[in-house]
């Protein structure tokens, strides 16, 4: 796969990963912003010579694509389905859910060095944002999200989260690569959304923690009213078992 300007996915992303795997972030990538549309039929060949590489990894990247539901695989070649509104919803569902768990669980444990790393992170999307790199910007807010999912150490929610990753990435890269350009002034409320997290943390206040998830995913989401009740609930209950 040539070097070219015409990708999606950032290049520099992708230095240690096989080929197969290039190929399956630029073309998830592609399907997600809508280059490719929905209903379009992808042939192996075609890709192989699109991307200059054997079939083998277009087989790989497809299958990739096929268990995300991104493609249905038949005889004639891989039927593109895209993603719905719904879909997009259930992944941020996901995230949301995860996230409040792991709350759940730093409440309970020391986090002075998790709010050291992630006040890191946060220095670093600020630089992002002063050099306008939505790019940068993203991986740093990726990063931000999965350093505190990591910090549990709990192996079964970071396998949801690594299933639901690739998707959520393409997500974040479309939508900072157009916050960017059309509102480049509401960044400063995602910064403060950010540091509200860390506080959060820091403090181990869940009714800060509520705060700071409700305005990120009403910002990037827009509809978790009903996930949100469950969570008032599920720590409303927390505190009365105290």
């Amino acid at each position: 796969m040539t070097e070219t300007n015409e990708y999606l996915y950032p290049q520099k992303w992708l230095s240690k990963v096989s080929t197969g795997d290039r190929v399956t972030y630029e073309l998830r990538m592609r399907i997600i912003s809508g280059l490719i549309e929905s209903g379009t039929i992808l042939s192996e060949n075609k890709l192989a010579a699109d991307f200059n590489v054997s079939r083998s990894p277009i087989r790989e990247a497809l299958k990739v694509l096929a268990s995300e539901n991104m493609i249905r695989l038949e005889r004639m070649g891989a039927v593109v389905i895209g993603l719905t509104e719904k879909e997009i919803e259930e992944i941020y569902d996901v995230r949301l859910l995860i996230e409040t768990f792991v709350f759940e669980r730093l409440v309970k444990v020391n986090t002075t060095d998790l709010v050291l790393e992630l006040s890191k992170i946060l220095e670093m999307m600020k630089i992002a944002i002063k050099y306008k790199d939505a790019d940068e910007f993203s991986y740093q807010d990726v990063l931000f999200h999965e350093t505190i999912i990591g910090a549990i150490n709990h192996s079964y929610i970071m396998m949801i989260w690594n299933n639901a990753k690739p998707v959520m990435e393409a997500l974040i890269l479309l939508s900072m690569r157009a916050r960017f350009k059309e509102k480049y002034e509401d960044f400063q409320r995602i910064i403060d959304n950010h540091e509200l997290y860390i506080e959060a943390i820091k403090t181990k206040k869940r009714e800060l923690m509520i705060q700071s998830l409700h305005q990120n995913f009403d910002d990037v989401q827009g509809k978790v009213e009903d996930l949100w009740r469950s969570q008032q609930m599920l720590s409303k209950g927390v505190e009365q078992e105290k």
